[in-house]
C-alpha cells in the first residue's frame, strides 16, 4: 500500500442528515443507489456478483458504512473492480481513501480533476455569501482541500467508455467542477446526474432534511462556472433521460422527472444561476 495516500488536511465529520439517510433502492436489476447521509452512492452489478463497480463514496469517513452495504449486496468480502468518482468534492470522495486502503481498487476520475485527486490542488472555499439557505451560509465549514490516491488513481478513457460497464459511457459536465462528469447507460435511458443537476434544493436546509423532490441545478455553494454549468444541463437534456439518480437527492422517472428537467432547462438562468455570489460574474473562475 502507498503510504503516501491521504485525506485533505481539513478532513472531518459533517454534521448533515436527510431521512432517507442509511436507505436504498434498487433502480434497475444491476444498478443499487444508496444514501449518505445528503449523497447518493451508487453500486453497479448484479446481485451477489464479484463483478460491480462503485460509483463516488459519500461523505468523510462513510467507508465502513459502504462496505457493510457492499457486502449485503454482493457477499461478504466482496470488492468493486474499480471506483469510479464523478468529481472530487468532499461529499463525493468522503469514504475513498479508506476503501482504497481496504480494497486495493483502481479509482478513475476525468482528467481534470487530477489535482484535487493527486493532492495538488486545493478546490476553491465553498461561497457563504451566495444567494441561498442554511446550508450555503455554513458552507465554508466543509473541507475543500486535496485527497492524494497516490497510483490507484487513473483518468477515464478518451473515448467515454467506462471501466468495467460496457453499456455506459460517461460524458463531461462541467460547471460544478471543472473534471466532473455524469454517466449514462442508453439501454435503460439511465442517468447518473452526480452534481450536473439534482433533485433536491440543495441549500435548503428543510428540503435536505425531507428530501422533497424537486429537478434543481447544482449546489450553488461549490459552482464555480455557472455558464459551463448550464451548458451540461443542456447537454445531459438532450439525452432525454427516463430515470435519474442525482447526486443529491431522491431517484426521479417519467413525467416527473422529463417536466422538471424541461422546466430547469429553459428556465436555468432564473431558477439555477444565483442572483449574487461571489463566483457569479462574466468571467470563468480559476480553480
Amino acid at each position: 500500500m502507498d503510504k503516501h495516500i491521504y485525506e485533505g488536511d481539513d478532513y472531518k465529520f459533517i454534521p448533515m442528515t436527510s431521512i432517507t439517510s442509511r436507505t436504498g433502492e434498487e433502480v434497475t436489476n444491476d444498478v443499487y443507489y444508496y444514501t449518505d447521509q445528503i449523497v447518493n452512492i451508487c453500486f453497479i452489478g448484479q446481485p451477489n456478483s464479484d463483478d460491480w463497480i462503485l460509483i463516488d463514496t459519500g461523505l468523510p469517513f462513510s467507508a465502513k458504512e459502504i462496505i457493510e452495504t457492499a457486502d449485503r449486496r454482493f457477499g461478504k468480502g466482496s470488492r468493486p473492480k474499480c471506483i469510479i468518482l464523478t468529481h472530487g468534492h468532499f461529499d463525493h470522495v468522503g469514504g475513498v481513501v479508506d476503501l482504497v486502503k481496504t480494497w486495493e481498487v483502481p479509482v478513475y476520475v476525468h482528467e481534470l480533476e487530477l489535482p484535487y485527486v493527486t493532492g495538488q490542488k486545493a478546490y476553491p472555499i465553498p461561497d457563504a455569501t451566495v444567494e441561498g439557505g442554511l446550508l450555503a451560509k455554513i458552507s465554508p465549514m466543509y473541507p475543500n482541500e486535496p485527497i492524494n490516491l497516490g497510483e490507484y488513481v487513473n483518468t477515464l478513457p478518451q473515448d467515454n467508455t467506462v471501466p468495467g460497464l460496457s453499456e455506459w459511457r460517461w460524458i463531461h459536465t462541467p460547471g460544478h467542477s471543472p473534471g466532473h462528469i455524469s454517466l449514462f447507460k442508453e439501454k435503460d435511458s439511465l442517468l447518473l446526474s452526480a452534481d450536473a443537476f439534482i433533485t433536491v434544493k440543495q441549500d435548503s436546509f428543510y428540503n435536505v432534511l425531507l428530501q422533497i423532490p424537486e429537478v434543481n441545478g447544482p449546489p450553488r455553494y461549490l459552482t464555480t462556472d455557472w455558464d459551463q454549468a448550464k451548458q451540461s444541463v443542456e447537454k445531459l437534456w438532450h439525452l432525454k433521460p427516463e430515470i435519474v439518480v442525482p447526486g443529491h437527492g431522491v431517484m426521479l422517472r417519467g413525467n416527473e422527472l422529463k417536466d422538471g428537467l424541461d422546466h430547469l432547462t429553459v428556465n436555468f438562468d432564473e431558477l439555477a444561476v444565483p442572483k449574487y455570489g461571489r463566483f457569479v460574474d462574466d468571467e470563468p473562475k480559476d480553480y
